[in-house]
Parts: C-alpha cells; sequence; structure tokens
C-alpha cells in the first residue's frame, strides 16, 4: 500500500508488570513494517471498566503513520498482545496487554472483526484524555471532538502518570 495514513491505538494493561508493558508495546509499534511513531502520550491510570474488583488500569494511546491497510494492522497489533499472553476468558477481563485500533484516518469502517471509530472510544475518558493530550483537535469520524467529548464525561476519573 503505498498511501500512508494516521492511526491512532489504544494501549492497556493491568496485570503483570503493566507500566513496562505499555512501554515495551510503544517500541514494538514503531517496528511494525511500513509504520513510525509519530507520538506517544503519557500513561494514565484508571479504574477498571465493566468489570469491578480487578487492578486498576494503565492506558496510552499511540499516533502511527502507516502504510498497512486496518486488517494488517489489527493483526500486527493483535499478534502482539498474543506474545504478552493476552488472553480473552471474558469480556473487560484483566489483561496483560491490551491494543485496540481506535482510528484509520478519517474512515468508518464495519467488517464483522473490525469496526472503526472503535465502538465506544467516545464514552471512555481512558481513551480520550490520552487523545487529547497528543492532539486535543482531533476528530473522531461521525463523533464529534476529543476535547469536547472528555469535557462532557464527568464520571470518570483518569489520573496521569507520566
Amino acid at each position: 500500500m503505498d498511501e500512508r495514513v494516521i492511526a491512532w491505538i489504544g494501549l492497556g494493561a493491568n496485570l503483570g508488570h503493566p507500566r513496562q508493558a505499555l512501554g515495551e508495546a510503544f517500541e514494538t509499534l514503531a517496528a511494525l513494517p511500513e509504520t513510525r511513531l509519530l507520538a506517544r502520550s503519557s500513561i494514565w491510570r484508571t479504574a477498571p471498566v465493566g468489570a469491578p474488583g480487578q487492578p486498576d488500569y494503565f492506558n496510552a494511546v499511540a499516533k502511527l503513520e502507516t502504510g498497512l491497510s486496518p486488517h494488517i494492522l489489527l493483526r500486527d497489533i493483535q499478534a502482539i498482545e498474543q506474545e504478552y499472553g493476552r488472553e480473552r476468558t471474558f469480556r473487560n477481563a484483566p489483561r496483560t496487554l491490551d491494543l485496540d485500533l481506535l482510528l484509520y484516518g478519517d474512515a468508518i469502517l464495519a467488517f464483522p472483526d473490525l469496526v472503526v471509530p472503535h465502538e465506544r472510544m467516545h464514552e471512555r475518558a481512558f481513551v480520550l484524555a490520552p487523545l487529547a493530550e497528543i492532539d486535543p483537535s482531533l476528530e473522531i469520524p461521525g463523533v464529534g471532538s476529543v476535547a469536547e467529548l472528555l469535557a462532557s464525561i464527568t464520571d470518570q476519573s483518569v489520573e496521569r502518570m507520566s
């Protein structure tokens, strides 16, 4: 693919050594073929969403420039998750590393295995806060601006760690 696209990847972990896993994941994302890491957010600490009684999460986002198609990029980030022992035992289960394709340029995609923009990203402070840190004017296609969406979420706390 000759066309380069800006893609945004959400990173999260709450098992093992989550901060270390996120740092290593940034490096691994930067090493993907036809891909360059343009920016990385700070690491943010958040309470788990949807499955109480588990450790807090550490979250971040990466801004990539890539020549990979959305499906190849998804395949590659899922392979990285597997390298970190990701298990999908139940929805919102604790995880050693979670990588989500949040945005792929201004594309709106709906496939059985891939939805972009990522579903519910506009409702989650742990996604919006790191995105706003890097690019507060970023628009989520068909939804709105990251800064405005983050300002509308008042019931979720996020803490910037580094």
